[in-house]
């Protein structure tokens, strides 16, 4: 059966909350948010440059930038387009759209001398008015939602606010991928929409698909999880969604997967992004770190690769060829290579891997990095050119690679074709239906860690008033977490549980999520006392844990942990713990509180996430989340954060990471969620045995084994040995039943794992997820597609791909179905 369409939302909902219109959108934007993102924005823009202008004119340009940054644009701006009708350009071969892209893109690079053509190279790219090319802004940010992390978008002009969807890592405990694509195509909806009225640009530095390897990683937030399969299936479903790629390559916008590779590390311990050394083996580099960047190119078809701050066993990624080239050579990359911002001029000034900053532009060029977010390149290219560093050719090279992104985002296209995207504006951003989009996505992300005795849901007739407690409880700003925009209309923990129960009353507790003190305790605690129950908000925030913030501890910060105990300690009944975050928290001493009756993780849930809240506390959703990553305790905080290696060693007490290698104790388990109800599985087809198409099968015959059956270790194939990979590819069909409780949807995941305890290999690993809806009663039958060369081999210590011959194990919870792999 087809698994659950994102269109079913929940039809008998109340609609009254999604008849919003753009006046009452912008009318209810916080002054403050707006103040902040400029602000951020601002603080943005050419910082190397200022760097070198002297204290007291660098603070007067300050202000004026700023306030000219502040004044609103016209609603009729429109982004300049090189080839109109009426441009000075369009006599230019490169306006021809009946001529080839790379004719094109060759044409416009001729046509440019070496300044104009250095000047291309930053992602400020400037105007060359003789040929009627506008600037172009290459960076703006769409993570999950519009936001002005970047330059390109701005949110001064007709359109003052975005939807913001939940943050990555809980739109991944879905495990819907129908969902991730809606999700990707709603947000490109709204960028192009700002495109069109000239507050964004065309090309978008997302998503994020770094694994989420160690729990105290800061960006870990941004990203669908530690499991590379989740990670590249996210990846090829959000850049399908968002580039809307038609078939002739021609795109609406493009996509840009970073940070290619290996990057998980903002500070720690001594350690920092910008100069850290990722030592990884080439085991671990193909089996966990460059599988989502290899399906995003090959599958998706990503038109930019973001290289990372960090270097990749003493090279800096940016400038590592054999990467870069990978990309291209192997997997088929046919897009722009964009530093992270500053990410050259840190190999000089930061890393010193390069002599000078003329050896760090040639290092990069010469790698295949096109185009640098920063003014590097802009101050530096000349002289590595008149110094023999590079030569003209590198930079044209890159320019071609950038040009021929814009041509297929149709830039240089005198005509338009009436596409529909093109006609997208301010009513398009904020709609009913990206809301209700909002909303499934947080409803199908959010996850029920405990629930004592069936505890939940509460029975909204016998509720008569409630506590919320926690100083996130009625701050939305916390909803986002980071790369976030400005909403289009937040709902608070305390305003969705108000529209339930209207005696409902909010006690911070604690000043603010770092709760440093104690002064708030008392109130808080009368107040639970005397309330039916309690809603506890406790977790983290973007002063935990963000973008070159790692954390230190995965606890609850500060005093929250005494805090949970204390109201825990004096309420009628157990309290409901709402955790807010994008990292693993230990919350093992709530596992095993009595008084504690539910525990709802919520992620940064986005900007619906305190209707989705009560929606989930009062039964009208049955929640269906899994986690997309292991909750470690907080003795993993031992093990060095630098330590790149996935697998164990337990010869200096190391235990891995990431459920696939993890020796050691956890809190909660990858892919661990509750539900309002009960359900089981069942095997109704899967093979017992799978036999691999070799070469001189004959052989066997004589009694001999083939020099391609590997006996070093356990029996093996490579997968290059294997004839064909296509026709191994089979389905596991599976039936889950709903025993009762509620109607809902739920989430089978298919794992593996060697019948043997074997080294190096996962202990068992996912290799494919269904989502589905069952009915009380009722039996629903999923498919499971499988790819055992994809998905069921695995990395040796040389890299590569082998697959393992005997007998395998599929895995649903606890049932298990044995398998054989035979040469």
């Amino acid at each position: 059966m087809r698994n659950r369409s994102v269109d079913q939302t929940a039809a008998n909902r109340s609609e009254a909350d999604n008849n919003v219109n753009q006046a009452t959108i912008i009318s209810e934007i916080r002054p403050s948010n707006f103040m902040k993102h400029r602000l951020n924005n601002y603080l943005r823009l050419s910082h190397e440059m200022f760097d070198e202008i002297p204290k007291p004119v660098r603070s007067l340009l300050s202000l004026l930038l700023l306030l000219l940054l502040l004044i609103p644009l016209s609603s009729s701006t429109l982004p300049n387009r090189p080839c109109a009708s009426s441009g000075a350009a369009n006599a230019f071969p490169f306006c021809n759209s009946s001529l080839p892209l790379l004719t094109r893109a060759e044409s416009l690079v001729s046509l440019l001398t070496l300044d104009e053509k250095i000047k291309q190279l930053s992602n400020t790219a400037d105007a060359v008015p003789r040929l009627g090319l506008p600037a172009y802004e290459w960076w703006s940010e769409a993570l999950h939602g519009l936001c002005a992390n970047g330059p390109g978008v701005l949110f001064n002009g007709s359109i003052r606010a975005a939807t913001v969807f939940p943050q990555i890592i809980l739109t991944a405990a879905s495990f819907n991928r129908t969902l991730w694509r809606e999700v990707a195509r709603a947000i490109a909806e709204e960028a192009r929409a700002m495109h069109n009225v000239g507050q964004a640009g065309l090309t978008f530095w997302a998503p994020n698909i770094n694994i989420f390897r160690d729990p105290r990683w800061g960006r870990g937030q941004e990203t669908p999880g530690e499991d590379p399969l989740t990670v590249s299936t996210f990846a090829v479903e959000y850049v399908k969604g968002f580039q809307h790629e038609d078939d002739n390559g021609g795109l609406m916008l493009s996509a840009c997967c970073k940070h290619f590779t290996a990057y998980d590390l903002e500070k720690w311990n001594g350690s920092a992004r910008y100069t850290f050394n990722a030592k990884v083996t080439e085991q671990d580099m193909e089996d966990t770190f460059q599988p989502p960047f290899k399906s995003c190119i090959t599958e998706g078809h990503a038109s930019c690769l973001m290289c990372a701050y960090n270097q990749v066993n003493g090279v800096p990624s940016c400038a590592r060829e054999n990467l870069l080239n990978q990309a291209r050579d192997e997997w088929g990359f046919e897009g722009y290579i964009t530093s992270d911002c500053d990410a050259v001029a840190i190999i000089y000034e930061n890393q010193t891997y390069s002599s000078s900053p003329e050896e760090s532009i040639a290092d990069v060029l010469k790698a295949g990095m096109d185009i640098n977010c920063g003014t590097y390149l802009l101050r530096h290219t000349k002289s590595a050119i008149e110094k023999g560093k590079i030569e003209e050719e590198d930079i044209n090279r890159a320019l071609l690679n950038l040009f021929t992104v814009q041509l297929r985002l149709g830039r240089f296209n005198a005509e338009q074709n009436n596409q529909w995207f093109n006609r997208l504006g301010h009513t398009d951003v904020c709609t009913e239906n990206h809301r209700n989009l909002a909303l499934e996505a947080t409803r199908q992300g959010l996850v029920l860690l405990k629930n004592e005795n069936g505890f939940l849901p509460l029975k909204r007739q016998k509720v008569e008033s409630i506590a919320v407690i926690g100083p996130a409880g009625n701050d939305t700003d916390i909803l986002g977490g980071d790369y976030t925009g400005i909403p289009c209309r937040p709902v608070s923990i305390l305003e969705g549980i108000q529209e339930y129960i209207q005696n409902t009353i909010f006690v911070p507790g604690c000043q603010n999520v770092s709760c440093n003190s104690t002064s708030g305790f008392d109130l808080a605690t009368d107040v639970a006392r005397n309330s039916d129950y309690v809603v506890l908000v406790a977790g983290l925030s973007l002063t935990e844990e963000t973008e070159d913030l790692d954390r230190v501890s995965l606890l609850l910060p500060g005093k929250q942990m005494q805090l949970v105990n204390t109201i825990s300690s004096v309420t009628k009944r157990p309290i409901v713990l709402v955790l807010i975050g994008g990292g693993p928290i230990d919350v093992s001493f709530a596992k095993e509180n009595k008084d504690i009756g539910g525990i709802i993780w919520i992620g940064y849930p986005g900007e619906v996430g305190g209707q989705v809240l009560a929606e989930v506390l009062f039964g009208d959703y049955n929640p269906d989340g899994r986690l997309p990553i292991t909750w470690y305790p907080e003795s993993f905080t031992n093990v060095p954060m630098s330590d790149m290696n996935m697998r164990p060693d337990p010869s200096r007490s190391y235990p891995g990471r990431t459920y696939r290698f993890y020796t050691g104790e956890t809190v909660y388990k990858f892919g661990y969620g509750l539900s309002y109800s009960n359900f089981s599985y069942k095997f109704l087809s899967a093979p017992d045995k799978l036999i691999l198409s070799l070469p001189y099968i004959e052989m066997f015959h004589m009694g001999k084994i083939p020099d391609y059956v590997r006996t070093d270790g356990p029996d093996h194939v490579y997968i290059k040995d294997i004839s064909s990979c296509q026709d191994l590819k089979f389905s596991v069909r599976v039936s889950v039943f709903n025993h009762g409780g509620m109607n809902g949807a739920h989430t089978v995941l298919l794992f593996v794992r060697h019948r043997s305890n074997l080294t190096d290999y996962p202990v068992k690993q996912l290799i494919g997820f269904e989502r589905v809806h069952t009915s009380v009663g009722e039996t629903t039958e999923v498919e499971i597609f499988v790819d055992p060369c994809k998905h069921i081999s695995v990395a040796n210590k040389q890299g590569k791909r082998r697959l393992l011959l005997g007998a395998h194990v599929f895995m649903l919870e606890d049932l298990e179905h044995e398998f054989y792999i035979q040469a």
